[in-house]
């Protein structure tokens, strides 16, 4: 078709969809929310925590996104997926398929690592099944979650419609160290710590939790026939002190029932030692830090590998050493392997390495355990994967990819997101750092307040149009902390001496106490080795409070009320006053509504479609049985009382009638944390997780200690609640308080009395104290990479 001259080409129907349209989307607190976000652009998300950015980004764009495309799949297919509601939104338009990279911690699998949750360790296992001298198999003999098995037997097969019986060996070469099944460390247990010898099993012998005197696991060696339950067990014979702690599993009938009886150390093995240690209860995880030693396996010397997979060697490296080689110096071993035969796999191979350095993950080793790694370097270990992906036309969800980074880090992210939107897909981001919101294409802010006072946008347009705004980013966009006239000056002092955890070079340093002190320096630099390494938790006056990023871990059950302890008082008065049960005012316990068990919602599992849930019609959604709403306090019944924002409540719980000092003293500890437009009965899984680590604070601050150590507690922070977080370290401080700081953000840097900067480097370049000194001094000096960015910063 020839086109006259002076006339524009037809916009081809195809090029019309450019944008994704979002109308009334009601998710959450979302008001009626709409926008248009251009599609192959950078878009930022931005508004105070818990104005509704993640309602708006992951739980409508990117859920329905996801939900269409599990509805491509078969009903069979479905059934084995998890059922996804459409969220509440009249119209979504323009979606393309979404792929989600978020914070939430990897799996905390003793057997999952870096290596492995990448595609890393697999390319290396074919490498060195290639090429590895001496040759022992494929790449299953390399893999440590992979046993080597052997047998023999009668097998039948049909030939000729006959059934011949024929005899058939069979191996399978697996790279499992026998001794610790491939964890790399093996568990020794103390068996004073699980019974008490002088006193027989009906006496409460057992001191293991779950174990009481007329439990069920009581009753299976009780029953067992195997000891005599009265007998005290030291006095047992050999052969039954061998059955009670060591008994292959048995099928037996015990009091009438069919169960398997085993040994006591194998079932506390099955039972306690195969969990991660971090997710256990505190109960449990008390016993088990108390009854196990654990200790680096001797055979594989941590490697999880088996001696024939270690001795097959390329240029004299094994396996072993390449995965716990920095991932840097790896990426430079394998640009130097040359070898035709391999060509396509070690050049995806060391694309993939590069890829690591180059979003600042360069210091980390393939055999990095991935349930140690943070939230920020979590979500950084997934962007590896689709860094080097040919799909185009994709929307990548971003959430707080700074989170985790010095300031000199962010730059280098900043690129990435580029790349991925250069590539022609479209980029979503969820963030707060100014340094990231500047380079948006489009910017998206929502608020103004958080919570009930959120969930509208308040400003759609450019970086320069969101300065020039009136609303609560803009006026804060170019806010910058100014360094202190004076400082604090310390009053005693915390001695570390011959740090050497991870990557730390025997360092010894003096923490001011009496002070706020920050401790900073490059992601990988060794802050949290030198802090969580080095100074050990514990409870009581003295002792150390301290409040890391680990998430809250609760159901829909859960809310801040039942967190924070704050229902018991509450319970107790609402009983007093009426003068009933506690149990009453619980929607955990008898006070629950019987139609929904006090969920205030019921849950239909409609098969292989979404799911859905409506508000009960018996409770209304109050969670709570008539009979109990009946009872009142302060004027307002108990479901009043939760659904009450924590300011309200604040000032509810000081005066009059409904005057409750323990409950009072819990909200205002969490008014002072910036959450008191929280909702007291909000269950916890809607929370944020700049709101979760809040509210953990909020908790700790009613604690004894003298030192409070906190894990950036800027993450999930609007530029406007920053000011407010640093009001509260001085508080913490000024009440007498040793508050110690990791962080990256500046304004905290910038606002500390003392400044430790660990570097210089990442990795094992870095591990030392690069500088200590005031603020101002770092500033002066400009030596360290934090010097040069926070004298920037402060201008």
């Amino acid at each position: 078709m020839t086109k006259a001259k002076g006339t524009t080409a037809p916009v081809h129907a195809a090029d019309s969809h450019d944008l994704i349209r979002v109308q009334g989307a009601r998710v959450n607190n979302l008001k009626d929310v709409s926008v248009e976000l251009p599609k192959r652009r950078l878009t930022v998300f931005t508004g105070v925590s818990g104005s509704g950015k993640s309602s708006l980004v992951f739980s409508t764009i990117a859920a329905e996104s996801q939900r269409l495309i599990n509805e491509t799949y078969s009903s069979f297919v479905q059934g084995f997926m998890p059922t996804l509601a459409r969220p509440e939104v009249d119209v979504l338009d323009g979606l393309t398929t979404a792929i989600i990279v978020d914070q939430q911690r990897m799996g905390a699998d003793p057997r999952s690592t870096v290596g492995t949750a990448t595609d890393a360790n697999a390319m290396l296992r074919i490498l060195f099944s290639r090429l590895g001298t001496p040759h022992i198999g494929s790449s299953q003999a390399f893999s440590f979650n992979v046993a080597s098995i052997s047998g023999a037997g009668a097998v039948t097969v049909q030939r000729a419609g006959k059934q011949i019986k024929e005899r058939r060996e069979f191996s399978v070469t697996g790279g499992m160290c026998p001794r610790c099944e491939g964890r790399g460390s093996i568990n020794d247990i103390d068996l004073t710590q699980l019974y008490d010898d002088s006193k027989s099993l009906a006496e409460g012998a057992l001191t293991i939790p779950g174990y009481t005197a007329g439990g069920w696991n009581y009753r299976l060696y009780a029953g067992s026939g195997l000891v005599d339950p009265d007998k005290p067990i030291r006095k047992y014979t050999k052969r039954e002190l061998q059955d009670f702690l060591y008994k292959e599993p048995t099928r037996m009938k015990i009091e009438g029932i069919n169960m398997t009886f085993e040994g006591l150390v194998p079932r506390i093995q099955k039972s306690y030692l195969s969990k991660d240690v971090e997710a256990m209860q505190p109960h449990i995880r008390a016993f088990v830090d108390r009854a196990v030693t654990f200790a680096v396996c001797p055979e594989c010397d941590g490697t999880r590998l088996s001696e024939l997979a270690r001795s097959s060697r390329i240029d004299g490296t094994s396996i072993a050493d390449a995965c716990a080689m920095q991932i840097s110096d790896l990426a430079e071993w394998v640009g130097k392997l040359s070898e035709p035969s391999v060509a396509p796999l070690l050049k995806s191979l060391h694309e993939t390495l590069e890829s690591f350095v180059e979003i600042g993950l360069g210091y980390l080793s393939l055999d990095r355990p991935a349930g140690t790694l943070s939230g920020g370097e979590a979500q950084r270990v997934k962007m590896v994967r689709h860094l080097g992906s040919s799909l185009t036309d994709v929307t990548y969800v971003f959430d707080e990819p700074t989170i985790g980074l010095h300031p000199h880090d962010i730059q280098r992210m900043n690129d990435l997101l580029l790349r991925l939107r250069d590539k022609g897909n479209t980029v979503l981001v969820v963030e707060h750092k100014p340094e990231t919101i500047a380079i948006a294409d489009h910017v998206v802010d929502l608020g103004p307040g958080a919570g009930t006072n959120g969930g509208t946008v308040c400003f759609e347009g450019t970086v320069d149009g969101l300065r020039a705004s009136k609303t609560l980013t803009g006026k804060h966009f170019d806010d910058r902390a100014a360094l202190k006239p004076a400082v604090r000056e310390r009053t005693g002092v915390l001695e570390i001496r011959g740090a050497n955890t991870h990557n730390l070079q025997d360092v010894n340093v003096d923490l001011p106490l009496g002070v706020l002190c920050v401790i900073t320096g490059v992601a990988g630099s060794g802050k949290s080795s030198l802090i969580h390494g080095s100074i050990r938790e514990s409870d009581g006056a003295g002792g150390t409070v301290s409040v890391d990023q680990t998430p809250i871990r609760g159901s829909r059950r859960s809310n801040p009320a039942t967190y924070t302890g704050l229902l018991e008082p509450i319970r107790k008065a609402f009983a007093k006053a009426n003068n009933v049960k506690p149990a009453l005012f619980s929607a955990n316990s008898e006070g629950a509504c019987p139609n929904c068990n006090g969920n205030g919602v019921i849950y239909t599992d409609l098969g292989m479609m979404a799911g859905v849930a409506t508000t009960c019609e018996v409770c209304e959604g109050k969670r709570f049985d008539a009979s109990v709403l009946e009872y009142r306090f302060g004027g307002r019944d108990i479901s009043e009382v939760l659904a009450m924002p924590v300011a309200e409540a604040t000032a509810f719980f000081a005066e009059g009638d409904a005057k409750t000092p323990a409950a009072h003293r819990i909200l205002e500890r969490m008014n002072q944390v910036g959450l008191g437009y929280l909702t007291l009965g909000q269950p916890l899984t809607t929370l944020s997780g700049g709101e979760r680590q809040r509210l953990k604070l909020a908790t700790h601050m009613g604690g004894n200690g003298d030192v409070y150590i906190l894990d950036e507690p800027t993450t999930g922070l609007h530029l406007a609640d920053v000011e407010q977080l640093l009001g509260l370290l001085d508080h913490l401080v000024e009440s007498g308080k040793s508050v110690i700081v990791i962080e990256h953000h500046q304004a905290v840097m910038a606002h500390a009395d003392w400044i430790i900067d660990l570097g210089p480097g990442a990795g094992h370049d870095g591990g030392q104290v690069v500088f200590e000194g005031t603020p101002a001094e770092l500033v002066k000096k400009k030596r360290t990479l934090t010097g040069k960015h926070l004298a920037a910063y402060v201008g």
